[in-house]
């Protein structure tokens, strides 16, 4: 029996990419700005423009690979298709899941971080803790309703987010001091700035999500790389604004001592405390934003990897209020991370799950490329610089915290492991698109 179902009007070039830039301009830079200001000092602004730099690299493999190869399982598509049907692929599965996971556990943070900042509360391990369980649970919850509920919601939180970094670009950037934004570029500070882009480059990450949707955008082959460079030059645009302003009102040692809320504390020498108060409630409106969709999202990707073999089927079973146990077990171990770690190891261990996927995706292409017609120095180079980036993330963490280094490899040992024994005692398989709606009789 063919599958039949309800055609739906496709998304234009525009909508996609407007979409896009909503998921990138996510909670990170409220979340990461003063862990980057930590590292990078004064050469912020490089830092944004370094990751920015990578960010394309990826995405130009994510473009040729997305026109190619339409599938809203984006990068597990791509790996399936080059490496085959494996533990590798599966472990990537596991992981690609596990962004999801890790990112819940920095949005739940930086919410925290600033809601007892605007609150005037000092940052008490279990009061911290309290806000992210409460966070958590409440979206949670939000996500037992379902889609209709949880894009109703996106849409107007994802407004006035957008509206409160345009009030701090457009009311800070009149006010800069040139001496706090002047670059240092000795040897020390320039590896700060680049140290400082690898966990940067989290913030990038969202493009990606457009290969995810590219069975509902209209001309696939010629929108998907367009919504995905589009996107990506607007919020570079966005994010190098944000850190010059940032760093441009405010000296650098302040915006480390308000690391959690270092939006917010850059907004006071030009917006005074109103300006605080403004910002702090725009990062805990994109906090929300970002917690709403990633546990959507994080749900989601679980359950359709289930269902196509690709994680294990605790996922697709249904539980409370029909919601996939995926969205209780993503809540759940997000809820975790979130209370070991602090916001720097959170950052670090998001940016090396998705560095991982990245360079397997990649990996994958050079595999593809005969069909994508891609440069294959330039997929190959990408390659070399993403290894790169995660190398230098490795190097930072075991100098700066090994306790974050070996959760990142035991964590991928884990889901190794997990799929080894899976597959062995399941014997399922993994399909592409094509066999997916082969086995279901969709056309």
């Amino acid at each position: 029996m063919r599958g039949r179902g309800v055609r739906k009007r496709k998304l234009s070039l525009w909508e996609a990419t407007s979409i896009a830039v909503g998921i990138i301009i996510g909670a990170s830079i409220f979340s990461i700005l003063g862990v980057g200001a930590e590292i990078a000092g004064k050469n912020l602004p490089l830092a944004f423009i370094l990751s920015s730099l990578a960010a394309y690299l990826v995405a130009y493999n994510y473009a040729k690979l997305g026109s190619k190869f339409i599938s809203n399982a984006g990068p597990i598509e791509f790996i399936l298709r080059g490496i085959g049907d494996n533990e590798i692929t599966g472990t990537l599965a596991f992981l690609m899941w596990m962004s999801y996971v890790v990112s819940l556990s920095l949005f739940a943070n930086a919410f925290a971080g600033y809601f007892l900042a605007l609150i005037g509360m000092e940052r008490h391990p279990l009061l911290f803790g309290l806000v992210e369980v409460v966070v958590v649970a409440v979206f949670t919850a939000l996500n037992f309703f379902g889609s209709k509920a949880v894009g109703r919601a996106e849409s107007f939180i994802v407004l006035g987010k957008l509206l409160v970094l345009g009030v701090f670009v457009l009311g800070g950037i009149w006010t800069i001091n040139p001496e706090y934004v002047s670059p240092q570029l000795d040897p020390q500070h320039v590896m700060g700035a680049v140290y400082a882009a690898t966990i940067f480059f989290l913030s990038y990450t969202g493009f990606g999500l457009i290969t995810n949707a590219s069975e509902d955008i209209e001309d696939p082959e010629r929108n998907v790389p367009r919504a995905i460079y589009l996107s990506l030059l607007i919020v570079t645009i966005v994010y190098v604004s944000i850190a010059v302003v940032a760093v441009g009102n405010l000296p650098v040692e302040e915006l480390v001592r308000a690391k959690e809320y270092a939006l917010a504390e850059a907004a006071k020498p030009f917006l005074g405390s109103l300006g605080f108060t403004f910002i702090s409630l725009g990062a805990l409106f994109s906090t929300s934003s970002a917690t709403n969709a990633t546990l959507y999202g994080g749900a989601n990707i679980a359950y359709a990897l289930a269902r196509k073999g690709e994680l294990p089927p605790v996922f697709e079973r249904k539980a409370w209020f029909s919601a996939p146990e995926g969205l209780y077990i993503t809540a759940g171990l997000g809820l975790v991370f979130a209370l070991i770690f602090d916001i720097d190891g959170i950052a670090a261990i998001c940016s090396a799950t998705f560095l991982l996927v990245y360079i397997f995706a990649i990996l994958s292409h050079l595999k593809l490329i005969d069909q994508t017609k891609a440069s294959k120095p330039f997929v190959a180079f990408s390659l070399v610089v993403v290894l790169a980036i995660f190398s230098l993330l490795m190097y930072y963490q075991w100098q700066t915290d090994r306790r974050v280094f070996f959760t990142i490899w035991i964590t991928v040992m884990i889901f190794a492991l997990v799929e080894f024994l899976y597959r062995r005692l399941t014997k399922r398989s993994f399909l592409t698109r094509q066999q997916t709606m082969s086995k279901y009789g969709i056309e």
